[in-house]
Protein backbone atom coordinates (compact mmCIF):
# COMPACT_ATOMS: atom_id res chain seq x y z
CA UNK A 1 0.00 0.00 0.00
CA UNK A 2 1.38 3.42 -0.92
CA UNK A 3 1.61 6.09 1.73
CA UNK A 4 -1.50 8.21 1.77
CA UNK A 5 -3.90 5.41 0.84
CA UNK A 6 -6.53 3.63 2.89
CA UNK A 7 -8.08 0.25 2.31
CA UNK A 8 -11.52 -0.52 3.69
CA UNK A 9 -11.99 -3.47 5.99
CA UNK A 10 -15.58 -4.54 6.53
CA UNK A 11 -14.66 -7.31 8.92
CA UNK A 12 -12.43 -6.67 11.91
CA UNK A 13 -11.76 -8.19 15.27
CA UNK A 14 -12.74 -4.92 16.89
CA UNK A 15 -15.56 -3.68 14.67
CA UNK A 16 -18.78 -5.35 13.77
CA UNK A 17 -22.22 -4.50 12.47
CA UNK A 18 -25.35 -6.24 13.61
CA UNK A 19 -24.28 -7.64 16.98
CA UNK A 20 -26.95 -9.74 18.69
CA UNK A 21 -27.19 -8.30 22.16
CA UNK A 22 -24.64 -7.44 24.83
CA UNK A 23 -21.48 -9.52 25.16
CA UNK A 24 -19.07 -9.67 28.13
CA UNK A 25 -16.28 -7.12 27.85
CA UNK A 26 -12.85 -8.48 27.08
CA UNK A 27 -10.22 -7.86 29.71
CA UNK A 28 -8.45 -5.12 27.72
CA UNK A 29 -11.56 -3.29 26.51
CA UNK A 30 -12.44 0.04 28.05
CA UNK A 31 -15.35 0.88 25.74
CA UNK A 32 -17.99 -1.24 24.03
CA UNK A 33 -20.79 0.00 21.78
CA UNK A 34 -23.67 -2.35 21.04
CA UNK A 35 -26.39 -1.78 18.43
CA UNK A 36 -26.30 2.03 18.68
CA UNK A 37 -29.09 3.86 16.87
CA UNK A 38 -29.88 7.59 16.70
CA UNK A 39 -33.05 8.94 15.13
CA UNK A 40 -34.15 12.57 14.90
CA UNK A 41 -37.67 13.69 14.09
CA UNK A 42 -37.71 15.97 11.02
CA UNK A 43 -41.22 17.22 10.33
CA UNK A 44 -43.35 14.16 9.73
CA UNK A 45 -40.39 11.92 8.95
CA UNK A 46 -37.69 10.22 10.98
CA UNK A 47 -34.07 11.02 10.15
CA UNK A 48 -31.91 8.01 10.97
CA UNK A 49 -28.43 9.34 11.63
CA UNK A 50 -26.95 5.91 12.21
CA UNK A 51 -28.24 2.47 13.02
CA UNK A 52 -26.90 -0.65 14.70
CA UNK A 53 -23.35 0.60 15.26
CA UNK A 54 -21.29 -1.88 17.27
CA UNK A 55 -17.59 -1.74 18.05
CA UNK A 56 -15.05 -2.07 20.85
CA UNK A 57 -12.13 0.10 21.88
CA UNK A 58 -9.24 -1.50 23.77
CA UNK A 59 -7.61 0.42 26.57
CA UNK A 60 -4.71 2.56 25.38
CA UNK A 61 -5.86 2.90 21.77
CA UNK A 62 -5.68 6.12 19.76
CA UNK A 63 -8.71 5.88 17.48
CA UNK A 64 -9.71 8.28 14.71
CA UNK A 65 -13.24 8.74 13.35
CA UNK A 66 -13.54 10.36 9.92
CA UNK A 67 -16.47 11.04 7.63
CA UNK A 68 -18.32 13.76 5.79
CA UNK A 69 -19.90 16.69 7.60
CA UNK A 70 -23.32 15.73 8.92
CA UNK A 71 -22.52 12.01 9.07
CA UNK A 72 -23.02 11.95 12.84
CA UNK A 73 -19.42 11.88 14.08
CA UNK A 74 -19.94 14.52 16.76
CA UNK A 75 -23.24 12.97 17.84
CA UNK A 76 -21.52 9.61 18.23
CA UNK A 77 -18.75 11.21 20.29
CA UNK A 78 -21.34 12.88 22.53
CA UNK A 79 -22.93 9.50 23.22
CA UNK A 80 -19.60 7.92 24.05
CA UNK A 81 -19.04 10.66 26.63
CA UNK A 82 -22.55 10.63 28.17
CA UNK A 83 -23.44 14.02 26.69
CA UNK A 84 -26.27 12.59 24.58
CA UNK A 85 -28.40 9.46 24.67
CA UNK A 86 -29.04 7.01 21.82
CA UNK A 87 -32.47 6.11 20.53
CA UNK A 88 -31.51 2.48 21.05
CA UNK A 89 -28.43 0.48 21.93
CA UNK A 90 -25.83 0.63 24.67
CA UNK A 91 -22.56 2.40 25.41
CA UNK A 92 -20.61 0.48 28.04
CA UNK A 93 -17.58 2.08 29.68
CA UNK A 94 -15.45 -0.32 31.71
CA UNK A 95 -18.51 -2.42 32.47
CA UNK A 96 -20.85 0.49 33.26
CA UNK A 97 -23.85 1.01 31.00
CA UNK A 98 -24.16 4.75 30.45
CA UNK A 99 -27.90 4.35 29.88
CA UNK A 100 -28.21 3.46 33.57
CA UNK A 101 -26.75 6.76 34.79
CA UNK A 102 -29.05 9.50 36.03
CA UNK A 103 -28.19 13.14 35.37
CA UNK A 104 -26.09 13.52 38.50
CA UNK A 105 -24.23 10.25 37.94
CA UNK A 106 -23.58 11.14 34.30
CA UNK A 107 -22.07 14.48 35.35
CA UNK A 108 -19.87 12.67 37.87
CA UNK A 109 -18.84 10.18 35.18
CA UNK A 110 -17.90 12.95 32.77
CA UNK A 111 -15.89 14.82 35.40
CA UNK A 112 -13.89 11.80 36.51
CA UNK A 113 -13.56 9.52 33.51
CA UNK A 114 -13.69 11.67 30.36
CA UNK A 115 -11.66 14.60 29.07
CA UNK A 116 -13.15 16.67 26.23
CA UNK A 117 -11.52 18.86 23.61
CA UNK A 118 -13.70 20.59 21.03
CA UNK A 119 -13.04 22.43 17.79
CA UNK A 120 -13.69 25.68 19.66
CA UNK A 121 -11.81 26.04 22.92
CA UNK A 122 -14.77 27.22 25.06
CA UNK A 123 -12.48 28.95 27.53
CA UNK A 124 -14.24 31.30 29.93
CA UNK A 125 -13.05 34.78 28.88
CA UNK A 126 -13.28 36.37 32.33
CA UNK A 127 -10.87 33.83 33.85
CA UNK A 128 -7.15 33.32 33.36
CA UNK A 129 -5.68 30.29 31.61
CA UNK A 130 -4.72 28.89 35.01
CA UNK A 131 -8.27 29.29 36.34
CA UNK A 132 -9.77 27.76 33.20
CA UNK A 133 -7.61 24.67 33.56
CA UNK A 134 -8.42 24.43 37.27
CA UNK A 135 -12.19 24.76 36.71
CA UNK A 136 -12.99 21.01 36.59
CA UNK A 137 -11.12 20.59 39.88
CA UNK A 138 -13.04 23.47 41.46
CA UNK A 139 -16.24 21.68 40.45
CA UNK A 140 -14.95 18.50 42.05
CA UNK A 141 -14.47 20.32 45.34
CA UNK A 142 -10.67 20.44 45.27
CA UNK A 143 -9.24 23.37 47.23
CA UNK A 144 -8.31 26.42 45.18
CA UNK A 145 -4.65 26.11 46.17
CA UNK A 146 -4.41 22.45 45.15
CA UNK A 147 -6.47 22.93 41.99
CA UNK A 148 -4.27 25.77 40.78
CA UNK A 149 -1.12 23.83 41.65
CA UNK A 150 -2.27 20.95 39.45
CA UNK A 151 -3.44 23.35 36.75
CA UNK A 152 -0.01 25.00 36.68
CA UNK A 153 1.63 21.61 36.24
CA UNK A 154 -0.62 20.89 33.25
CA UNK A 155 0.02 24.27 31.69
CA UNK A 156 3.72 23.50 31.91
CA UNK A 157 3.13 20.13 30.29
CA UNK A 158 1.45 21.73 27.27
CA UNK A 159 4.21 24.35 27.01
CA UNK A 160 2.35 27.30 28.55
CA UNK A 161 3.98 27.65 31.95
CA UNK A 162 4.45 31.37 31.41
CA UNK A 163 0.91 32.06 30.16
CA UNK A 164 -1.11 31.03 33.18
CA UNK A 165 -2.17 34.54 34.17
CA UNK A 166 -3.28 35.56 30.70
CA UNK A 167 -6.94 35.54 29.78
CA UNK A 168 -8.11 33.61 26.73
CA UNK A 169 -8.40 36.72 24.57
CA UNK A 170 -4.68 37.34 25.09
CA UNK A 171 -3.72 33.92 23.74
CA UNK A 172 -3.24 32.75 20.17
CA UNK A 173 -5.53 30.10 18.69
CA UNK A 174 -2.97 27.37 19.24
CA UNK A 175 -2.38 28.46 22.82
CA UNK A 176 -6.13 28.50 23.49
CA UNK A 177 -6.43 24.94 22.24
CA UNK A 178 -3.49 23.82 24.36
CA UNK A 179 -5.17 25.37 27.41
CA UNK A 180 -8.35 23.46 26.58
CA UNK A 181 -6.31 20.26 26.30
CA UNK A 182 -4.76 20.89 29.72
CA UNK A 183 -8.25 21.53 31.12
CA UNK A 184 -9.46 18.23 29.63
CA UNK A 185 -6.67 16.25 31.27
CA UNK A 186 -6.26 17.98 34.63
CA UNK A 187 -8.72 15.54 36.22
CA UNK A 188 -6.65 12.53 35.07
CA UNK A 189 -9.42 10.99 32.93
CA UNK A 190 -9.09 7.54 31.45
CA UNK A 191 -10.47 8.57 28.06
CA UNK A 192 -9.91 11.64 25.91
CA UNK A 193 -12.60 12.61 23.39
CA UNK A 194 -11.50 15.22 20.84
CA UNK A 195 -13.96 16.64 18.30
CA UNK A 196 -12.09 18.30 15.42
CA UNK A 197 -9.46 19.66 17.84
CA UNK A 198 -7.39 21.18 15.01
CA UNK A 199 -10.27 22.31 12.79
CA UNK A 200 -9.95 26.02 13.54
CA UNK A 201 -6.15 26.15 13.36
CA UNK A 202 -3.71 26.89 10.56
CA UNK A 203 -1.69 23.99 9.17
CA UNK A 204 1.45 24.53 11.23
CA UNK A 205 -0.42 25.08 14.50
CA UNK A 206 -2.72 22.13 13.81
CA UNK A 207 0.31 19.88 13.38
CA UNK A 208 1.75 21.03 16.70
CA UNK A 209 -1.55 20.47 18.53
CA UNK A 210 -2.03 17.00 17.06
CA UNK A 211 1.53 16.04 17.98
CA UNK A 212 0.83 17.25 21.52
CA UNK A 213 -2.34 15.15 21.73
CA UNK A 214 -0.44 12.09 20.48
CA UNK A 215 2.39 12.66 22.96
CA UNK A 216 0.06 13.10 25.94
CA UNK A 217 -1.96 10.09 24.82
CA UNK A 218 1.18 7.98 25.10
CA UNK A 219 2.80 9.52 28.15
CA UNK A 220 -0.39 9.42 30.23
CA UNK A 221 -1.59 6.05 28.91
CA UNK A 222 -4.88 7.43 27.72
CA UNK A 223 -7.51 5.90 25.53
CA UNK A 224 -8.28 8.58 22.94
CA UNK A 225 -10.93 8.99 20.26
CA UNK A 226 -10.37 11.83 17.79
CA UNK A 227 -12.94 13.03 15.27
CA UNK A 228 -11.12 14.71 12.39
CA UNK A 229 -11.38 15.66 8.74
CA UNK A 230 -7.58 15.60 8.48
CA UNK A 231 -6.73 12.23 6.92
CA UNK A 232 -3.02 12.72 7.53
CA UNK A 233 -3.67 12.96 11.26
CA UNK A 234 -6.07 10.01 11.09
CA UNK A 235 -3.43 7.80 9.46
CA UNK A 236 -1.17 8.28 12.48
CA UNK A 237 -3.76 6.73 14.80
CA UNK A 238 -3.94 3.05 15.68
CA UNK A 239 -7.22 2.60 13.79
CA UNK A 240 -9.49 4.73 11.63
CA UNK A 241 -13.28 4.38 11.53
CA UNK A 242 -15.14 5.99 8.63
CA UNK A 243 -18.76 6.90 9.45
CA UNK A 244 -20.75 7.02 6.24
CA UNK A 245 -24.34 6.30 5.34
CA UNK A 246 -25.16 5.49 8.94
CA UNK A 247 -22.54 2.72 9.14
CA UNK A 248 -18.97 2.41 10.33
CA UNK A 249 -16.15 1.06 8.18
CA UNK A 250 -12.74 0.24 9.55
CA UNK A 251 -10.04 1.65 7.31
CA UNK A 252 -6.50 0.28 7.29
CA UNK A 253 -3.58 2.56 6.55
CA UNK A 254 0.15 2.32 6.64
CA UNK A 255 0.34 2.71 10.43
CA UNK A 256 -2.49 0.35 11.36
CA UNK A 257 -2.16 -3.31 12.20
CA UNK A 258 1.59 -2.92 12.44
CA UNK A 259 1.66 -1.70 8.84
CA UNK A 260 0.01 -4.85 7.49
CA UNK A 261 -3.53 -4.22 6.24
CA UNK A 262 -5.93 -7.04 7.06
CA UNK A 263 -7.78 -8.68 4.17
CA UNK A 264 -11.37 -7.56 3.72
CA UNK A 265 -12.59 -11.09 4.27
CA UNK A 266 -10.79 -11.60 7.59
CA UNK A 267 -12.63 -13.97 9.87
CA UNK A 268 -13.15 -13.05 13.51
CA UNK A 269 -15.44 -13.61 16.46
CA UNK A 270 -16.91 -10.10 16.54
CA UNK A 271 -18.37 -10.29 13.04
CA UNK A 272 -20.16 -13.46 13.94
CA UNK A 273 -22.24 -11.48 16.47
Amino acid sequence: MRSGQFSVITASANLHQGGRGLHPMKHNEILRVEGLRKVYRSGSADLVLFDNLSFQVPEGELLAIVGQSGAGKSTLLHMLGALDTPTAGEVIFDGTRLSGLNEESAAEFRNRQIGYVWQFHYLLPEFTALENVAMPLYLRGVSRRQAEKEAAQWLAEVGLADRGHHRSGELSGGEQQRVSLARALVTSPRMLLADEPTGDLDTRTAEAVFELIARLHTSHRLTSIVVTHNLDFARRCDRVFDLRGGRLELRAGELQGGGNPQPAGASNDATRG
